[in-house]
């Protein structure tokens, strides 16, 4: 159920503030936003599976936490994270 090393790669190059860049603010929710959207799906097919749905609320208040400490940091970084997101 993790991201393919591929996947990861292309989330991070997009998102990265510099060149070596792999775990600033806008990397880590973008990864998030993909394992959450990923783990939405499998729940949608296997709605009993409670430890799955454990690990999702655990990432969602993760990428909150993640935002609203990017938001308070730099108001115009977190508008464009989620506006590239597409998140709220």
């Amino acid at each position: 159920n993790m991201l393919k090393k591929e996947e990861k790669s292309k989330i991070v190059s997009k998102h990265r503030q510099h060149e070596k860049d792999t775990g600033s603010t806008e990397v880590q929710v973008a990864l998030l936003t993909k394992q959450i959207d990923k783990l939405s799906e499998h729940l949608k097919k296997h709605s009993k599976d409670n430890s799955s749905r454990r690990g999702l609320l655990k990432m969602v208040s993760k990428r909150k936490k993640l935002l609203n400490a990017l938001k308070n940091e730099s108001p115009t970084r977190y508008e464009k994270l989620t506006r590239s997101l597409n998140l709220k």
